[in-house]
């Protein structure tokens, strides 16, 4: 089996070419190149070496991709008959995805495959912008990454910035994250003769006439967290902040207990904003139970049972086991299948457990009476406990209310809450048969009084009117006037 050789050319010039690299380059006899666009090739050319370079191949296809399949695919094709040495920018194993295709194939038992290093861009980057990668360095393909990848407390570089085209993508990237005031550095050619920074805002990047195939793009860590508010480690640093020594008073006073009220506050508000379809009002709200959510993290954090990294290992296997059908080989092929699945699953998650316990356990909300019983009722309903027709809903509905009627007339104050309990469960259950949620129906009608009882306040106010001395015709008759006004 012939074998292939890697040679980094380095990042630099001729100068810095190491002499063991140099000997191979100008002593082989079958040489390949990824591209002529670089120092070191301009120096053996005048010096009588004769390559293959594989530029045009770059010309023929729309993708990278496309472009290093078609290069390793010739390599292994020239393998075939002698050994072959090929030459590439920087370290081989540095932002070089040939190489990786290659090492592919070597553990495929293709090939024999060797590598011998060049100085990495990466030392020479370092050098020019005078920075030390202890301190944490991220390096992404400028034409793939993704900002959610981005942690805005490192050195950032981005590689594969080769023109205004991609340089433009990246600008658009990056301020989903960052201000369009914020500095970066264009670092073209560095460690050659050649080297050439700028450093611009982050709005221009797409206007600087230096960027071409030896362009790195540097983002500097940001000073401070603040600076940082589109970052999710930020909102952790301010919870933990506020809850520690230094921090509020209010903050540190927090239980889990405590924030309950907090935590349905804010979902009635985020569900009140989804029904407005104002946009930068769910954004606000969602923001403020995702801060409860944080904050009950934190608490954990500092009993010392539990953190934010248990709560999301919990759900990502959650995720994960009960989406076979996306995440292992479970064939479905309908929304009906699917929930079939996750409620299998959920059994058996549940069959794991105490099988002692209640089938309704787990499913009480202590701040909400309506979602229990909205729980209870589908849980029970599962497993076969309900009528198989709607008549039987609704003949349940008439029957707890002709027996609440009659605890009113003839009953005990027990028993006309008892009663008026049954009338309220029954309602809640009619609601999910029809596919209604109770509690939505009572937001719903909390929002709708107010609304119209704020409309009978505003036009007693402008008659200079206090509410109680209005009669109750008056009111009813302002009533039924807000609920002509919601007609339009």
């Amino acid at each position: 089996m012939n074998q292939i050789t890697v040679l980094g050319l380095g990042a630099g010039d001729f100068d810095q070419l190491p002499m063991g690299v140099y000997k191979k380059l100008i002593s082989t006899k079958h040489l390949y190149v990824r591209t002529l666009d670089h120092p070191v090739i301009q120096d053996l050319q005048k010096e009588g070496v004769t390559f293959v370079s594989f530029d045009e191949t770059y010309e023929k296809h729309g993708g990278f991709s496309a472009v290093y399949e078609e290069i390793v695919e010739v390599l292994l094709t020239a393998a075939q008959d002698s050994d072959v040495v090929y030459a590439v920018p920087g370290h081989p194993l540095v932002a070089e995805m040939t190489v990786q295709l290659l090492v592919q194939a070597e553990e495929a038992g293709k090939i024999n495959l060797k590598i011998e290093g060049g100085q990495s861009f990466l030392d020479a980057i370092f050098g020019a912008l005078r920075i030390d990668p202890i301190d944490g360095f991220q390096l992404v393909d400028g034409s793939t990454f993704s900002i959610h990848h981005v942690n805005m407390s490192n050195h950032l570089l981005l590689a594969q910035v080769y023109d205004q085209m991609s340089a433009s993508n990246v600008k658009l990237t990056l301020m989903e994250k960052y201000d369009a005031e914020y500095p970066v550095t264009i670092v073209t050619a560095a460690g050659s003769s050649e080297e050439v920074l700028k450093t611009v805002p982050l709005y221009e990047l797409d206007h600087v006439a230096e960027i071409n195939n030896l362009t790195t793009v540097y983002v500097p860590p940001v000073a401070d967290y603040t600076e940082a508010t589109k970052e999710f480690s930020t909102l952790r640093q301010i919870i933990s902040t506020l809850r520690g020594p230094e921090g509020c008073e209010w903050d540190k006073a927090q239980t889990h207990e405590s924030l309950k009220r907090y935590l349905l506050e804010e979902a009635h508000e985020a569900l009140q904003a989804i029904d407005e379809e104002d946009d930068e009002h769910i954004i606000e709200e969602f923001g403020d139970l995702l801060m409860i959510v944080l904050m009950n993290a934190q608490i954990g954090e500092d009993l010392g049972y539990y953190n934010l990294e248990d709560m999301i290992e919990s759900i990502n296997k959650k995720m994960i086991r009960r989406h076979p059908h996306v995440f292992s080989d479970t064939k479905v092929t309908s929304v009906e299948e699917i929930n079939a699945n996750w409620e299998k699953i959920k059994k058996q998650e549940h069959e794991a457990e105490e099988t002692t316990e209640s089938v309704l356990k787990g499913e009480y909300r202590a701040d909400s009476s309506l979602q229990t019983s909205y729980n209870y009722q589908r849980k029970a309903a599962k497993l076969g406990f309900e009528w198989d027709h709607s008549e039987g809903f609704w003949g349940k509905v008439e029957e707890e209310w002709v027996e609440f009627k009659e605890a009113i007339e003839n009953g005990t104050k027990e028993q006309q809450i008892d009663e008026f309990g049954d009338v309220l469960t029954t309602l809640v259950n009619l609601a999910r048969h029809y596919k209604l949620s109770a509690e939505e129906a009572m937001l719903h009608g909390n929002a709708k009084f107010a609304r119209r009882f704020g409309f009978i306040e505003h036009q007693l106010k402008e008659q200079n009117r206090e509410i109680q001395n209005a009669s109750i015709e008056e009111l009813i008759t302002l009533w039924n006037s807000a609920k002509e006004d919601e007609k339009g």
